[in-house]
């Protein structure tokens, strides 16, 4: 299996302020974070390359760059919800979980 793997997120714990928890691999959490690195310096950059005043079309492609970061990311992280959180809730018959995620791949695919 590529950074998703099998029964990464069973537990739904309520964190603080009574959120839920996904309990996440640590293969997958360290590839989430490494990434999550890259784009916040290349966010960094971009506002750098903003304030010495640089030409339009590089900020403009170094913001495509981020956002093709982003989606990369929002992809792992879908990935694994669907194949551990979502599938697990379905076996416990908690068909629920589908409207969840209707609703938040509603919600990425506004963006």
């Amino acid at each position: 299996m590529s950074d998703i793997e099998k029964n990464c997120c069973t537990e739904h714990d309520l964190g603080e302020n009574g959120s839920k928890n996904t309990n996440r691999t640590l293969k997958l959490k360290k590839s989430l974070v490494t990434r999550l690195n890259r784009v916040e310096g290349q966010i960094r950059g971009i506002k750098g390359m903003i304030e010495k005043d640089c030409y339009c079309d590089d900020v403009l492609n170094q913001i495509a760059a981020v956002t093709a970061a982003m989606n990369g990311i929002s992809k792992l992280v879908l990935e694994n919800h669907i194949r551990n959180c979502v599938v697990d809730k379905i076996k416990e018959d908690e068909i629920g979980i589908v409207e969840e995620l209707i609703t938040t791949i509603d919600k990425m695919l506004k963006h």
